[in-house]
């Protein structure tokens, strides 16, 4: 697997599995009825932003993440950072060999800590791999997100200093 930065030229590739990820509204607060466009502009960032994608030896996009200052001012030195694996690719090692990845670059970036503002809770999966690389939650929003069959669960927001 190969991670590099994404062109507009992934985009095709991206969008099949961000959509029906979104569409789903299970794990991002994001509006359930995006468009490509509208898609496109959330995920392929400007910088200071980056967007990667993971690709296998035949050049397939198996996930993406994208990364960026989570705050402004006095606490630009807090990065943030989203994924998404395309369910096909799961439980290949795509999102830990992303999250590693993104850890590495805030770090090089000179990032003090990683903080993800919205992990729905029964995104279990998702929890468990940002635990194991280091994360921790630090508060839970009760019934911070509409799940459209669990109805209103616990929204994390999970920390891991750099």
């Amino acid at each position: 697997m190969l991670i590099r930065e994404a062109t507009a030229a992934d985009w095709p590739a991206i969008w099949p599995f961000f959509h029906a990820i979104v569409a789903a509204g299970e794990t991002y607060t994001y509006p359930r009825d995006l468009d490509v466009a509208q898609g496109r502009a959330m995920w392929l960032l400007p910088p200071p932003g980056r967007t990667v994608v993971a690709v296998d030896d035949t050049g397939a996009v198996l996930g993406t993440a994208k990364m960026n200052p989570n705050h402004m001012g006095g606490a630009a030195h807090i990065a943030g950072a989203s994924f998404m694996v395309d369910p096909q690719y799961r439980g290949r090692g795509v999102g830990r060999a992303l999250g590693e990845y993104v850890l590495d670059w805030a770090r090089a970036e000179g990032y003090r800590a990683m903080q993800f503002n919205a992990v729905v809770e029964t995104n279990t999966g998702a929890v468990a791999l940002w635990e194991s690389l280091g994360f921790a939650v630090m508060t839970t929003l009760p019934e911070g997100f509409h799940h459209p069959t669990k109805g209103y669960v616990g929204l994390h927001i999970m920390y891991r200093k750099l």
